[in-house]
């Protein structure tokens, strides 16, 4: 594997999904003495992923739509 003149490394398929590591994931570095770890970085205290998403996406819509409706669109009934 080589480092990019940025510094950058591609993780192989196999360690991303044994790892849970989708895009945007968070990783931390460890250094002990020669060598380099790396690891999903803790969960930060705070709203997680998924309830950021809602909160930015949170009086976006145009037009007020039931439960209902919303659901026979997606169905198409």
């Amino acid at each position: 594997m080589k480092v990019t003149s940025k510094g950058q490394v591609t993780i192989p398929i196999e360690i991303r999904e044994r790892l849970g590591l989708l895009p945007n994931s968070e990783v931390e570095f460890v250094v002990e003495g020669n060598a380099v770890r790396i690891r999903k970085a803790r969960r930060r205290k705070g709203p997680g992923r998924g309830r950021s998403i809602v909160e930015r996406m949170r009086g976006r819509a145009t037009t007020r739509l039931s439960t209902d409706e919303i659901l026979s669109l997606t169905r198409g009934s």
